[in-house]
């Protein structure tokens, strides 16, 4: 037993006294999908419906979600391990209460830890699982290593995709990558799909059915529909602003259709949708890492 199974015992034997948070990965094929923008203002409709929500930005060298929120924030994950702050010191607030943590170049790091702060990290993570309901993972873009990472680690994926072809075939590429990993448990995984930039809920189904047939057809996958978000220019001023649609346009139709999706997922019975938190989902990526390496 490695080091990871070890610390992984333990994360699993202090579930029985630490609630574990919901953790969801938000990831697509390629980047300019709007992704983040799905992963911000999804959290803000959790926060709305009484969850306390944080999101990890994993995109490593780019900072989309603090850009979206407008927020610096002073610390990073990397701190927690090198600099001896708590998980509450690098967690930034964000509107309406929501959380941020800015992964920067401490993820990857992650792999190199030794044994002694890889123990420190996951003790502080275990942490985060009792402080919040709902981890967001707003993964990098494109089917980097750590993406297809975190894609294996994190029980539930939410997909985005957009009617661009290149979207759709990068997606399907994504998918491909994680099957071919010894690591993905097909049957304890939920991938559901997001479609974006649509002109109306049957181009969005109409995308979604593409895929989902030829994904389980060739890769034996079962996807599901959570939902799609429109075309709007308010989603791009909205950025532009760095006031979340959910915020500033409440009541417009992309808001609307995030209420949605959320109400989707919180309708999900909590023993599928807290299998594990986000501390063993961190143990899992660094083991895979570990493995490739």
């Amino acid at each position: 037993m490695d080091q990871a199974d070890k610390l992984r015992k333990k994360v699993e034997e202090l579930k029985e006294q630490v609630p574990s948070a919901r953790v969801i990965a938000v990831t697509s094929g390629k980047g300019g999908v709007g992704k983040t923008s799905i992963s911000v203002n999804l959290a803000l409709q959790f926060q709305k419906q009484g969850k306390r929500v944080v999101i990890l930005d994993a995109d490593f060298g780019l900072a989309n979600v603090e850009v979206m929120l407008g927020i610096r924030p002073q610390n990073n994950l990397a701190d927690v391990v090198f600099n001896n702050c708590s998980i509450e010191d690098v967690i930034t607030k964000g509107p309406m209460g929501i959380g941020f943590i800015s992964g920067g170049s401490g993820v990857q790091d992650l792999v190199s830890l030794d044994k002694t702060r890889l123990q420190k990290l996951i003790a502080q993570l275990v942490k985060l699982d009792s402080l919040y309901d709902v981890v967001i993972i707003d993964t990098g873009a494109g089917i980097s290593d750590s993406v297809i990472e975190f894609v294996l680690s994190s029980p539930e994926v939410l997909l985005v995709i957009t009617p661009e072809p290149t979207s759709i075939t990068d997606a399907y590429s994504l998918l491909k990558a994680v099957n071919r990993k010894k690591e993905f448990e097909r049957n304890n995984k939920a991938i559901k799909v997001i479609t974006n930039r649509v002109e109306g809920p049957e181009d969005g189904k109409e995308i979604y059915d593409k895929i989902s047939i030829v994904v389980s057809k060739f890769l034996n996958i079962q996807l599901d529909y959570l939902g799609y978000i429109p075309y709007d220019k308010r989603l791009g001023n909205a950025v532009l602003e760095q006031t979340p649609v959910i915020i500033g346009c409440p009541n417009s139709e992309p808001a609307i259709r995030f209420k949605s999706i959320c109400n989707m997922l919180l309708e999900i019975p909590e023993e599928e949708s807290k299998k594990y938190g986000i501390a063993r989902v961190l143990l899992d990526f660094i083991k895979n890492k570990k493995s490739k390496g």
